[in-house]
């Protein structure tokens, strides 16, 4: 009996047990055995097999509704040494793996092409592309799994934030989950309606400073309160925190096994809220601002329709390909086809990781984006009711109001 196995790698996304389910469903009813890896490639590595287990039918047919994996998940790699390489390639032998299936984001996708070129043909391999970020290579209007999901949820967190300003009048600055591109800030802000929305791709490249991005948010409360409102919510893509300078940076910022800033602990959103707090100040207006981080608590959510629809047809996608022979493929469903692309189609080939997908923001969605956000803008410094509105707030000349925000 042909063996498949389903692992999991990296952080969670909302649609996992999708996939776990639909491919066991389908491998099942074609005779293969199927096995669920839990913990990623940790027990592979470390060489404890004894909580694989075999997946049948009855186990998987109603968890693709639920968050979360029931298989877990881990970051750990087993591309850290030559010895880790071996051990997970013997412990796949060991289990007997004609074919294997994972589930993650580009760091897997990373490992699951090393992989499978180490392997030699001794199994097949596919890949199925999941992230909150959105930021895989995927075809244009193409998401990864669980995007549409944590947009859904984050923007509902939003939207309950805008109510909460407006009643208790402050500002909320929430900095958004989305590591270096601003798809998931910039979804959620659209569908809720924030005040404003700040990606990375909008700076120009190279470093991002700090007051720069303050003085958005600040000329963002100073507009809505020449237009009479004390309150709003800006969302931050937490991107933009990778592109501070490191003198922009807290002393004590944790950091990454790469010497990188650590985002999810870096607190963008307080050192945001207390610079705008105080450039405010400077101009004698008080605005109470709170700071947010969201993004932890979209990740295990339960799959919304379009997430549960999407995964079973990738994890169904998935065990069909490697059954019928295909192998070094990452699974992707375009025009409701599920389409297969080489993982070598993925790389950079100026770095030979997985290529990032950007926020496009030429495209007309973003200009509506920006279209209805608030945002000081040069033009509202020209002559007439909205300048007057601004320099009668800030008491502050027109002259004045320039240099402080666009000079």
């Amino acid at each position: 009996m042909t063996t498949l196995a389903l692992l999991v790698g990296g952080g969670p996304a909302p649609g996992i047990n999708g996939v776990i389910g639909a491919a066991t469903i389908y491998a099942r009813r074609r005779g293969a055995r199927v096995l669920g890896i839990p913990h990623g490639f940790a027990p592979l590595i470390g060489g404890d097999l004894r909580e694989v287990r075999e997946l049948q039918i009855e186990d998987v047919s109603r968890i693709h509704l639920l968050g979360g994996s029931v298989l877990q998940t881990s970051r750990t790699n087993p591309l850290a040494s030559e010895a880790a390489l071996a051990r997970t390639l013997g412990s796949l032998r060991t289990l007997g793996v004609d074919h294997l299936i994972t589930i993650g984001g580009d760091g897997t996708v990373h490992v699951a092409r090393q992989l499978f070129e180490a392997a030699r043909g001794r199994f097949t391999l596919a890949h199925v592309p999941k992230t909150i970020d959105n930021d895989l290579p995927l075809p244009a209007g193409v998401p990864t799994f669980g995007f549409e999901t944590a947009r859904e949820e984050g923007a509902r967190v939003v939207a309950h934030l805008l109510e909460d300003a407006r009643t208790t009048s402050r500002w909320y600055v929430v900095v958004m989950m989305g590591r270096d591109t601003g798809h998931l800030a910039l979804g959620a802000a659209k569908s809720a309606g924030a005040t404003l929305a700040l990606v990375p791709e909008e700076f120009p490249s190279g470093p991002v400073r700090l007051a720069a991005v303050a003085r958005i948010v600040e000329g963002a409360m100073l507009k809505r309160l020449a237009l009479g409102r004390s309150h709003g919510v800006a969302v931050v893509a937490e991107g933009v925190g990778a592109r501070l300078p490191e003198h922009d940076l807290p002393s004590e910022t944790e950091r990454d096994e790469l010497n990188r800033p650590r985002l999810s602990a870096l607190p963008l959103g307080d050192l945001l809220a207390k610079r705008a707090r105080a450039g405010l100040a400077e101009l004698g207006l008080d605005v109470s601002v709170v700071a947010k981080d969201v993004g932890y608590e979209l990740r295990c959510a339960a799959p919304n329709a379009f997430d549960i629809e999407y995964t079973r047809d990738l994890g169904a996608g998935a065990a069909a390909a490697l059954l019928g022979g295909a192998s070094g493929v990452m699974i992707t469903r375009q025009e409701h086809a599920i389409v297969h692309v080489p993982l070598s189609a993925m790389l950079d080939p100026a770095t030979g990781e997985t290529r990032k997908r950007l926020l496009d923001i030429s495209r007309p969605t973003y200009a509506t984006a920006r279209l209805l956000q608030v945002r000081l803008e040069p033009a509202d410094l020209m002559p007439g009711p909205a300048c007057d509105a601004l320099c009668a707030a800030a008491k502050r000349t027109p002259e004045e109001l320039r240099k402080r925000y666009f000079e």
